[in-house]
Formats: structure tokens, C-alpha cells, sequence
């Protein structure tokens, strides 16, 4: 087992809205949100927020959980981000898992 290269994240923005990503960097994927350099999405609604970074070993495992995330509707995302807020690890768990 080596060190997680790569990251799925999850960011909220100033309007409240959730944006999911793939990085290999989080803290610089964030910088460039903020500065309106990130993702298109991600423009104009900043300043964005932090509220789940899970690491993976592979960039595959990363992309799926992203993928997964996505599939979830409004009420499911914020369950699932309410639980990882609780109990540290939960949130990744079942996303590696199929939901």
C-alpha cells in the first residue's frame, strides 16, 4: 500500500451548490477554483469551500467515486457528506462500494 496520489473532492460554493473533481493536488485544485482558473463550473460562484477530499491509491478508483457521487441526488449528497462529517471515513467507504 502506498500513499494516495490521487484525490476525489468535493467543494461547495458561494451559492451553495456541490462541485465533485478528480485531483492529484487538493490544496492547489482548490487555489485555482478560487482564483477562477478551476473548472467552469466553479467561475463566478466562489469563493468555494472544502467539504470532503477522500484519497486513493489508483486515479480509477478516484473517477469512480466521483462518478458515483454524481449519480446522487441533492438529498443523498448531503446525507452522505453529513455522515463523513460525523464519522470520519464513512462517506469514502460507500462510495467504494456499489451503491
Amino acid at each position: 500500500m502506498g500513499t494516495n496520489k490521487h484525490f476525489f473532492y468535493v467543494v461547495e460554493c458561494k451559492d451553495g451548490t456541490f462541485y465533485a473533481g478528480y485531483t492529484k493536488d487538493v490544496e492547489e485544485r482548490l487555489k485555482k477554483h478560487n482564483e477562477g482558473k478551476g473548472a467552469k463550473y466553479t467561475r463566478g460562484r466562489g469563493p468555494i469551500k472544502l467539504v470532503f477530499a477522500q484519497g486513493f491509491e489508483t486515479k480509477e478508483e478516484a473517477m469512480r467515486a466521483e462518478y458515483r457521487f454524481k449519480q446522487l441526488t441533492r438529498p443523498e449528497k448531503e446525507r452522505l457528506l453529513a455522515m463523513e462529517s460525523e464519522e470520519r471515513y464513512v462517506a469514502a467507504k460507500k462510495l467504494s462500494t456499489k451503491l
